[in-house]
């Protein structure tokens, strides 16, 4: 009897200082070693870091609250790995300054029926409310820009207060949703032309190893578009602007390991309504090997081309010959650390802006806790 009661107000204990019964913790801390050659954001080698803390708290069993805590020192001024197209896809820097912890993301999902999920949110992505990802690439990510299924602009990951809703059933997907990245300032508005929104619809069927997704958005200037040309980029962000942007994806992996690859594929195509900018147009292409030389290890091959002008108005020039190609080794060193070493080149970045080409060399090492 002595030992129970002695057990009971141990248990006691651990439920009085528990972080909550309804709340999971999961991190992910990433180091960066490494530099890009003729990038205007310097060219010295560089150490720089991100760290991600999520909550997901659910109060049924079904539904999701999920907050992210982030903090990083990728400053786009000044570090080659976070700013134009050798932006890696974990850098990270707070509008306040580097090693600045803010709230990144805080939404909640909740299902309706067996059917339907709904997202509404403070601070929530545009890819949070997508019922599928058209992609099986990269397991462990270089390049942002080929990280978005080939169509940069549709996928532009948009993050601000908004809404969305999904339905799936027998592997289709239809997602529709709207995100304003200005839609926490009363002077801008969630609804107004200066609310920097993008709105998009997503048609989807995927199986358990392979997917294919259309997807469209509606872009108002003033969104921050990933994955572009600088050329391309001042025109989809301008002031007025309003957009067009189209994107088909998929990706097929074999069900074991071997010499056959995952493969990812996707193609975007941008229409804009004003300014030198009539068509852009995007590609990529990535390969995936699982568990190379050693069980959990990968390797991987992605190449494309950010989103480049390819017809334009008033006399302005186009943009031919702009593409990324990256290639990486996951090392699995435990379940919770992974060490990535990963080269890239970038051929023609500035675009119809010039600029020498560029080449990338980094180390990252990710923990996952």
């Amino acid at each position: 009897k002595g030992r129970v009661d002695g057990l009971e107000a141990k248990v006691g204990e651990l439920e009085a200082n528990q972080f909550s019964t309804t709340t999971k913790l999961s991190g992910l801390a990433t180091f960066v070693v490494g530099g890009v050659s003729n990038n205007p954001a310097g060219e010295q080698v560089t150490f720089n870091v991100d760290v991600q803390l999520n909550l997901d708290t659910s109060f049924t069993g079904k539904d999701l609250l999920r907050t992210v805590l982030r903090a990083g020192n990728f400053d786009g001024d000044g570090n080659a790995f976070g700013g134009g197209l050798s932006t890696l896809e974990i850098a990270f820097q707070e509008e306040g300054g580097p090693d600045r912890v803010g709230i990144d993301k805080l939404f909640y999902q909740v299902p309706i029926g067996s059917q339907f999920t709904a997202t509404l949110g403070a601070r929530v992505g545009q890819e949070d409310m997508l019922a599928l990802w058209p992609s099986a690439y990269p397991s462990d990510t270089v390049l942002n820009l080929l990280t978005l299924n080939g169509a940069p602009l549709a996928y532009n990951k948009n993050l601000g207060p908004g809404l969305g809703l999904w339905w799936q059933a027998n592997g289709w997907s239809l997602s529709a949703n709207y995100v304003a990245a200005n839609g926490a300032d009363s002077s801008q508005g969630l609804f107004s032309s200066d609310s920097a929104g993008t709105s998009t619809v997503q048609l989807g069927y995927g199986q358990e190893n392979w997917g294919i997704a259309a997807i469209y958005s509606f872009i108002d200037g003033g969104v921050s578009v990933p994955g572009a040309t600088p050329f391309v980029t001042r025109q989809i962000e301008e002031e007025g602007a309003r957009s067009n942007a189209f994107g088909l994806s998929g990706f097929w992996q074999p069900t074991a390991s071997g010499w056959i690859p995952s493969i990812s594929a996707g193609y975007g195509i941008t229409s804009s309504s004003r300014g030198d900018l009539r068509t852009s147009q995007s590609w990529m292409v990535g390969l995936q090997w699982s568990d190379v030389f050693a069980k959990g290890n990968g390797f991987g091959m992605g190449v494309g081309q950010p989103a480049y002008a390819s017809a334009t108005r008033n006399g302005a020039a186009g943009e031919q010959g702009v593409w990324a190609w990256e290639w990486w080794y996951q090392w699995q060193v435990t379940d919770a650390i992974a060490v990535t070493p990963a080269i890239f080149v970038l051929h023609n970045p500035g675009g119809r802006e010039g600029g020498q080409d560029q080449f990338g060399a980094l180390l990252k090492t990710s923990f996952r806790f």
